[in-house]
Protein backbone atom coordinates (compact mmCIF):
# COMPACT_ATOMS: atom_id res chain seq x y z
CA UNK A 1 0.00 0.00 0.00
CA UNK A 2 1.40 3.19 -0.82
CA UNK A 3 0.51 6.96 -0.44
CA UNK A 4 1.07 9.94 -3.02
CA UNK A 5 0.45 12.91 -2.56
CA UNK A 6 0.36 15.67 -4.96
CA UNK A 7 1.23 19.24 -5.17
CA UNK A 8 -0.52 22.44 -6.71
CA UNK A 9 2.07 22.18 -9.63
CA UNK A 10 1.86 18.65 -10.04
CA UNK A 11 -1.84 19.09 -10.35
CA UNK A 12 -1.70 21.79 -12.47
CA UNK A 13 0.30 19.71 -15.12
CA UNK A 14 -1.27 16.52 -15.44
CA UNK A 15 -4.93 18.10 -15.78
CA UNK A 16 -5.74 20.57 -18.73
CA UNK A 17 -8.53 22.56 -18.27
CA UNK A 18 -10.48 20.54 -21.58
CA UNK A 19 -9.78 16.83 -19.29
CA UNK A 20 -11.42 18.63 -16.47
CA UNK A 21 -14.32 20.11 -18.34
CA UNK A 22 -14.91 16.63 -19.47
CA UNK A 23 -14.77 14.73 -16.17
CA UNK A 24 -17.23 17.05 -14.55
CA UNK A 25 -19.43 16.75 -17.57
CA UNK A 26 -19.59 12.99 -17.21
CA UNK A 27 -19.33 13.71 -13.20
CA UNK A 28 -22.69 15.60 -13.83
CA UNK A 29 -24.50 13.14 -15.74
CA UNK A 30 -23.57 10.13 -13.43
CA UNK A 31 -25.25 12.15 -10.38
CA UNK A 32 -28.59 12.48 -12.36
CA UNK A 33 -28.55 9.08 -12.86
CA UNK A 34 -28.15 8.19 -9.11
CA UNK A 35 -24.77 6.74 -9.66
CA UNK A 36 -23.48 9.39 -6.69
CA UNK A 37 -23.93 8.99 -2.95
CA UNK A 38 -23.26 12.65 -1.70
CA UNK A 39 -24.06 14.12 1.68
CA UNK A 40 -24.78 17.66 2.07
CA UNK A 41 -21.13 19.50 2.74
CA UNK A 42 -20.31 19.96 6.79
CA UNK A 43 -20.43 23.14 6.99
CA UNK A 44 -18.25 24.69 10.48
CA UNK A 45 -17.15 28.64 11.51
CA UNK A 46 -20.10 29.60 9.04
CA UNK A 47 -18.04 28.29 5.90
CA UNK A 48 -14.61 28.94 7.46
CA UNK A 49 -14.35 25.14 7.51
CA UNK A 50 -15.69 22.72 4.94
CA UNK A 51 -15.47 18.93 4.87
CA UNK A 52 -17.07 17.02 1.34
CA UNK A 53 -17.56 14.06 0.76
CA UNK A 54 -18.37 11.50 -2.28
CA UNK A 55 -19.05 7.68 -3.03
CA UNK A 56 -19.72 6.80 -6.90
CA UNK A 57 -21.21 3.56 -7.14
CA UNK A 58 -20.49 2.25 -10.08
CA UNK A 59 -16.54 2.45 -9.36
CA UNK A 60 -16.43 1.84 -5.61
CA UNK A 61 -14.16 4.88 -4.96
CA UNK A 62 -14.36 7.76 -2.89
CA UNK A 63 -13.42 11.51 -2.03
CA UNK A 64 -13.07 13.50 0.84
CA UNK A 65 -12.17 16.76 0.97
CA UNK A 66 -11.63 19.22 4.07
CA UNK A 67 -10.45 22.62 3.86
CA UNK A 68 -10.67 25.79 5.52
CA UNK A 69 -11.33 28.99 3.85
CA UNK A 70 -10.33 32.62 4.32
CA UNK A 71 -10.53 35.79 1.95
CA UNK A 72 -8.11 37.58 3.32
CA UNK A 73 -5.20 35.08 3.10
CA UNK A 74 -2.78 33.77 0.13
CA UNK A 75 -4.18 31.20 -0.73
CA UNK A 76 -7.72 31.33 0.21
CA UNK A 77 -8.20 27.24 -0.10
CA UNK A 78 -6.08 25.32 2.13
CA UNK A 79 -6.36 21.78 2.66
CA UNK A 80 -6.26 18.68 1.57
CA UNK A 81 -8.62 16.00 -1.22
CA UNK A 82 -8.18 12.43 0.04
CA UNK A 83 -9.16 9.38 -2.71
CA UNK A 84 -9.48 5.94 -2.03
CA UNK A 85 -11.23 2.86 -4.08
CA UNK A 86 -11.97 -1.08 -3.16
CA UNK A 87 -9.83 -1.91 -6.35
CA UNK A 88 -6.34 -1.03 -4.91
CA UNK A 89 -5.32 -0.18 -1.47
CA UNK A 90 -3.40 2.67 -2.60
CA UNK A 91 -4.26 6.28 -1.70
CA UNK A 92 -4.17 9.36 -3.23
CA UNK A 93 -3.69 12.70 -1.42
CA UNK A 94 -3.94 16.15 -2.83
CA UNK A 95 -3.87 19.81 -2.84
CA UNK A 96 -7.60 21.08 -2.12
CA UNK A 97 -6.95 24.12 -3.15
CA UNK A 98 -5.58 23.46 -6.88
CA UNK A 99 -8.33 20.78 -7.42
CA UNK A 100 -11.29 23.17 -6.06
CA UNK A 101 -10.24 26.41 -8.65
CA UNK A 102 -9.88 23.53 -10.98
CA UNK A 103 -12.98 21.63 -10.49
CA UNK A 104 -15.09 24.67 -10.25
CA UNK A 105 -14.07 25.92 -13.54
CA UNK A 106 -14.71 23.07 -14.93
CA UNK A 107 -18.09 23.04 -13.69
CA UNK A 108 -18.63 26.59 -15.26
CA UNK A 109 -17.25 25.31 -18.36
CA UNK A 110 -19.93 22.83 -19.00
CA UNK A 111 -22.61 24.99 -18.04
CA UNK A 112 -21.25 27.35 -20.57
CA UNK A 113 -20.61 25.05 -23.08
CA UNK A 114 -24.54 24.25 -22.68
CA UNK A 115 -26.33 27.51 -22.43
CA UNK A 116 -24.31 30.50 -24.03
CA UNK A 117 -24.75 31.18 -27.45
CA UNK A 118 -22.44 30.00 -30.22
CA UNK A 119 -21.10 32.49 -30.88
CA UNK A 120 -20.18 33.85 -27.26
CA UNK A 121 -16.70 35.74 -27.52
CA UNK A 122 -16.77 38.67 -24.79
CA UNK A 123 -16.29 37.52 -21.23
CA UNK A 124 -16.44 39.97 -18.37
CA UNK A 125 -15.02 38.42 -15.05
CA UNK A 126 -15.87 39.84 -12.19
CA UNK A 127 -13.16 39.04 -9.24
CA UNK A 128 -9.53 38.73 -9.53
CA UNK A 129 -9.23 36.41 -6.40
CA UNK A 130 -7.92 33.03 -6.46
CA UNK A 131 -11.24 30.94 -8.43
CA UNK A 132 -10.91 33.72 -11.09
CA UNK A 133 -8.12 32.41 -13.49
CA UNK A 134 -9.56 28.95 -13.69
CA UNK A 135 -13.21 30.53 -14.35
CA UNK A 136 -11.57 32.78 -17.83
CA UNK A 137 -9.81 29.46 -18.93
CA UNK A 138 -12.71 27.06 -18.86
CA UNK A 139 -14.67 29.87 -20.74
CA UNK A 140 -12.07 30.17 -23.21
CA UNK A 141 -12.13 26.11 -23.35
CA UNK A 142 -15.57 26.36 -24.64
CA UNK A 143 -15.92 29.59 -26.15
CA UNK A 144 -12.76 31.38 -27.86
CA UNK A 145 -12.67 34.78 -26.17
CA UNK A 146 -12.17 37.44 -28.48
CA UNK A 147 -12.74 40.36 -25.62
CA UNK A 148 -11.87 40.15 -21.87
CA UNK A 149 -12.62 42.22 -19.18
CA UNK A 150 -11.43 41.66 -16.06
CA UNK A 151 -13.50 43.77 -12.63
CA UNK A 152 -12.10 44.24 -9.78
CA UNK A 153 -12.59 46.88 -6.65
CA UNK A 154 -9.02 46.55 -6.44
CA UNK A 155 -7.14 47.94 -9.83
CA UNK A 156 -4.08 46.27 -9.54
CA UNK A 157 -5.52 42.96 -8.47
CA UNK A 158 -7.55 42.97 -12.18
CA UNK A 159 -4.66 44.23 -13.64
CA UNK A 160 -1.98 41.23 -11.84
CA UNK A 161 -5.09 38.75 -13.36
CA UNK A 162 -5.01 40.48 -16.72
CA UNK A 163 -0.89 40.33 -16.73
CA UNK A 164 -1.42 36.59 -15.57
CA UNK A 165 -3.90 35.38 -18.80
CA UNK A 166 -2.21 37.44 -21.09
CA UNK A 167 0.35 34.86 -22.30
CA UNK A 168 -2.65 31.96 -22.11
CA UNK A 169 -5.06 34.11 -24.16
CA UNK A 170 -3.35 35.14 -27.68
CA UNK A 171 -5.39 37.24 -29.64
CA UNK A 172 -7.97 38.03 -26.92
CA UNK A 173 -8.38 41.90 -26.37
CA UNK A 174 -7.87 42.33 -22.31
CA UNK A 175 -8.96 45.67 -20.67
CA UNK A 176 -9.50 45.98 -16.95
CA UNK A 177 -12.19 47.79 -15.17
CA UNK A 178 -13.52 48.74 -11.20
CA UNK A 179 -17.28 49.07 -11.80
CA UNK A 180 -19.37 45.83 -12.62
CA UNK A 181 -22.28 47.17 -13.59
CA UNK A 182 -20.87 49.50 -16.70
CA UNK A 183 -18.44 46.57 -17.76
CA UNK A 184 -21.92 44.08 -18.64
CA UNK A 185 -23.33 45.91 -20.40
CA UNK A 186 -21.71 44.74 -24.22
CA UNK A 187 -20.73 41.02 -22.44
CA UNK A 188 -21.76 38.10 -23.44
CA UNK A 189 -21.34 35.66 -20.92
CA UNK A 190 -20.55 37.33 -17.09
CA UNK A 191 -18.37 34.99 -14.34
CA UNK A 192 -18.81 36.16 -11.19
CA UNK A 193 -16.69 34.86 -8.31
CA UNK A 194 -16.59 37.13 -5.46
CA UNK A 195 -17.62 36.93 -1.49
CA UNK A 196 -20.36 39.63 -2.12
CA UNK A 197 -22.92 39.96 0.17
CA UNK A 198 -25.48 41.97 -2.23
CA UNK A 199 -25.77 41.86 -6.07
CA UNK A 200 -22.58 43.20 -7.92
CA UNK A 201 -25.35 44.48 -10.83
CA UNK A 202 -28.51 45.36 -11.86
CA UNK A 203 -30.21 43.16 -14.25
CA UNK A 204 -30.64 46.34 -16.39
CA UNK A 205 -27.12 46.86 -16.44
CA UNK A 206 -26.75 43.34 -18.65
CA UNK A 207 -27.85 42.66 -22.69
CA UNK A 208 -30.82 41.41 -23.64
CA UNK A 209 -28.83 38.49 -24.60
CA UNK A 210 -26.32 36.85 -22.14
CA UNK A 211 -25.34 33.97 -19.98
CA UNK A 212 -24.30 34.48 -16.73
CA UNK A 213 -22.06 32.18 -14.18
CA UNK A 214 -22.23 32.93 -10.27
CA UNK A 215 -19.73 30.67 -8.29
CA UNK A 216 -18.80 33.33 -5.23
CA UNK A 217 -21.77 32.98 -3.29
CA UNK A 218 -21.45 29.80 -0.88
CA UNK A 219 -23.64 30.88 1.94
CA UNK A 220 -27.01 32.20 2.73
CA UNK A 221 -25.55 35.51 4.09
CA UNK A 222 -24.04 35.54 0.11
CA UNK A 223 -25.86 37.45 -2.95
CA UNK A 224 -24.05 38.35 -5.97
CA UNK A 225 -27.28 38.21 -8.24
CA UNK A 226 -30.19 40.51 -8.45
CA UNK A 227 -33.98 38.76 -8.04
CA UNK A 228 -34.70 40.38 -11.33
CA UNK A 229 -32.20 38.68 -13.50
CA UNK A 230 -33.06 35.09 -11.44
CA UNK A 231 -36.86 35.67 -12.48
CA UNK A 232 -36.11 36.66 -16.10
CA UNK A 233 -34.07 33.52 -16.82
CA UNK A 234 -33.40 30.36 -17.17
CA UNK A 235 -31.71 29.10 -14.37
CA UNK A 236 -29.47 25.84 -13.87
CA UNK A 237 -28.11 24.78 -10.70
CA UNK A 238 -25.44 22.39 -9.35
CA UNK A 239 -27.50 20.61 -7.03
CA UNK A 240 -30.56 20.96 -5.44
CA UNK A 241 -30.08 20.05 -1.92
CA UNK A 242 -27.13 21.40 -1.88
CA UNK A 243 -28.28 25.07 -3.27
CA UNK A 244 -32.03 25.12 -1.16
CA UNK A 245 -29.19 24.66 1.63
CA UNK A 246 -26.94 26.92 0.77
CA UNK A 247 -27.17 30.01 -2.00
CA UNK A 248 -27.84 33.04 -1.15
CA UNK A 249 -29.37 34.52 -3.94
CA UNK A 250 -31.43 31.53 -4.62
CA UNK A 251 -32.76 31.81 -1.30
CA UNK A 252 -33.39 35.40 -2.00
CA UNK A 253 -35.27 34.89 -4.30
CA UNK A 254 -37.69 32.22 -3.72
CA UNK A 255 -38.28 34.25 -0.79
CA UNK A 256 -39.12 36.88 -2.31
CA UNK A 257 -41.49 35.28 -4.71
CA UNK A 258 -39.25 36.34 -7.72
CA UNK A 259 -39.09 32.58 -8.57
CA UNK A 260 -40.55 29.09 -7.28
CA UNK A 261 -38.48 25.72 -7.03
CA UNK A 262 -39.63 24.40 -10.12
CA UNK A 263 -37.76 27.76 -11.99
CA UNK A 264 -34.56 25.61 -11.14
CA UNK A 265 -33.38 22.57 -13.11
CA UNK A 266 -30.23 20.70 -12.39
CA UNK A 267 -27.19 20.72 -14.83
CA UNK A 268 -27.11 16.72 -14.86
CA UNK A 269 -31.12 16.74 -15.85
CA UNK A 270 -30.69 19.73 -18.28
CA UNK A 271 -27.26 17.74 -19.80
CA UNK A 272 -29.62 14.77 -20.78
CA UNK A 273 -32.74 16.01 -21.22
CA UNK A 274 -34.11 15.58 -25.40
CA UNK A 275 -32.85 19.69 -25.53
CA UNK A 276 -30.67 21.84 -24.65
CA UNK A 277 -32.40 24.40 -22.29
CA UNK A 278 -32.99 27.66 -24.09
CA UNK A 279 -33.27 31.46 -23.59
CA UNK A 280 -32.72 35.00 -24.00
CA UNK A 281 -30.79 35.12 -20.77
CA UNK A 282 -29.40 31.94 -18.81
CA UNK A 283 -28.07 31.68 -15.27
CA UNK A 284 -25.86 28.73 -13.87
CA UNK A 285 -25.70 28.67 -9.75
CA UNK A 286 -23.29 26.81 -8.65
CA UNK A 287 -21.65 26.18 -4.97
CA UNK A 288 -19.87 23.36 -5.64
CA UNK A 289 -20.75 19.88 -4.40
CA UNK A 290 -18.12 17.08 -3.53
CA UNK A 291 -19.00 15.32 -7.33
CA UNK A 292 -16.73 17.72 -9.13
CA UNK A 293 -13.69 17.03 -6.38
CA UNK A 294 -14.25 12.84 -7.02
CA UNK A 295 -13.97 13.75 -11.05
CA UNK A 296 -10.92 15.57 -10.52
CA UNK A 297 -9.84 13.49 -7.87
CA UNK A 298 -10.61 10.39 -10.16
CA UNK A 299 -8.66 11.75 -12.75
CA UNK A 300 -5.17 12.42 -10.70
CA UNK A 301 -5.87 9.05 -9.59
CA UNK A 302 -5.76 6.76 -12.71
CA UNK A 303 -2.57 9.11 -13.57
CA UNK A 304 -0.20 9.04 -10.49
CA UNK A 305 -1.72 5.25 -8.63
CA UNK A 306 -0.14 2.12 -9.91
Amino acid sequence: MSTVALTPHEIREAVSMREAIDAVRSGFIDLAAGEFEMPTRTVLRDGQFLVMNAHHRATASAMIKTLSLDFDRVPAIAGTVVWAETRRPDTLVADAGAVTTLRTGAAVGVATDLLAPADAGRLTMIGAGGQAPDQVRAVHTVRPLRELTVVDADPARAEALARTLADELTGTRISTATDPEAAVGDAEIVCCATPATSPLFTAGALPARVHVNAIGAFRPTMRELPDELLAGSTVIIDEREAILEESGEILHALKSGAITQDSLTELGAALTAAEAPSGDRTVFKTVGVAMQDWAIARLLADKFLP
